[in-house]
């Protein structure tokens, strides 16, 4: 018969601790969409359209963000027109989109000529970009805070 001696040390790292990492792994995933309360999210019409990933679309590399952030297909990412960034809708900004399933992530903002404009993320699939078009969607999202709305009449946050 053949006895092995594990130290404590030896047994925490073989045995237990790939326990305690399989057994953490779900439980730093973000809050799903039916986890918010989309009932006091502030509500708003706008055009949203789609864009790409694509070289051929824009200067540099298609994935970087005007906030610096990649984009990644995984992700559903918005841009945002700088008018609705001025309402709440920053930077990492959360929002639910009326005919879609899940939360998308404010990742990119606009040229400042747009208005009360939206664009959604579809990653390199031009077919899907080009027959969502543009629309009028309704958006929920947190808006701004006490803080942030008395910074902007305030004037100090610019």
């Amino acid at each position: 018969m053949l006895v092995f001696m594990v130290s404590g040390k030896m047994f925490l790292k073989v045995f237990l601790l790939p326990l305690f990492i399989i057994a953490g792994m779900g439980s730093c995933d973000e809050k799903e969409a039916e986890e918010y309360n989309f009932e006091e999210w502030e509500k708003l019409t706008v055009t949203a359209s789609a864009y790409n990933s694509l070289k051929r679309q824009g200067d540099g590399n298609p994935y970087l963000t005007a906030w610096g952030d990649t984009l990644k297909p995984e992700v559903q990412s918005i841009a945002v027109s700088r008018d609705l960034i001025k309402r709440g809708l920053t930077h990492q900004t959360l929002v639910k989109i009326d005919g879609f399933d899940g939360l998308f992530v404010v990742n990119d903002k606009m040229h400042p000529r747009w208005r009360n404009k939206i664009d959604i993320y579809m990653g390199e699939d031009k077919a899907k970009a080009l027959k969502w078009g543009r629309r009028k969607v309704e958006i929920a999202f947190p808006g701004k805070t006490e803080t942030e709305e008395k910074l902007d009449t305030d004037g100090t946050d610019h």
